[in-house]
């Protein structure tokens, strides 16, 4: 008999099971918490002293007190007490304190990184896939070190965001 889901591990209800509303409840806290989710901190160790009901964090890689063996758990409180939850892969969520997601991805959490092949403002790709090298400006028949300068600063600038690959040089 499978006692919770494959993904978010939520208590399944079995027939003739006593005080079904206990497992219902535990479900709903869960979801409570799971369904845009809200961090207000990532890699905390130590249960904060004056949670509130419906106040969450990613506990870092050696909780004490409370959260102790609940490594890389999403500790929620609750009028109950505290919940714990884990993370399945691609889950996404905010973090409060850096203003950031942070997703669950390989195995742990990831803070800050936003993946996709490419970037949409107003209907407009904005950025898309890194392009290949482009080689630094050089030769022609008059030097013009203003403008070489120039390219070389706006090539340098693309490649330092990613969105051309180095020379190979």
């Amino acid at each position: 008999m499978i006692d919770t889901t494959a993904r978010l591990a939520l208590p399944m209800l079995h027939a003739g099971q006593a005080q079904k509303e206990m497992t219902h409840n535990e479900a709903l806290l869960a979801l409570d918490v799971l369904l845009h989710p809200a961090v207000e901190e990532v890699g905390r160790n130590q249960p904060p002293d004056a949670p509130s009901a419906g106040q969450c964090w990613i506990l870092g890689d050696a909780p004490v007190d409370a959260w102790a063996g609940q490594a890389s758990s999403i500790a929620a409180w609750t009028e109950g007490g505290w919940r714990f939850l884990r993370g399945c892969e691609g889950m996404l969520l905010w973090c409060r304190s850096d203003g950031l997601p942070v997703r669950w991805l390989g195995g742990g959490w990831v803070t800050g990184e936003v993946h996709g092949t490419r970037l949409m403002v107003g209907g407009n790709q904005v950025v898309g896939g890194r392009r290949p090298a482009i080689a630094s400006p050089s030769g022609g028949m008059i030097v013009d070190v203003e403008a070489r300068t120039t390219l070389s600063l706006v090539l340098e600038a693309l490649r330092d965001h990613g969105l051309v690959a180095g020379n190979a040089e």
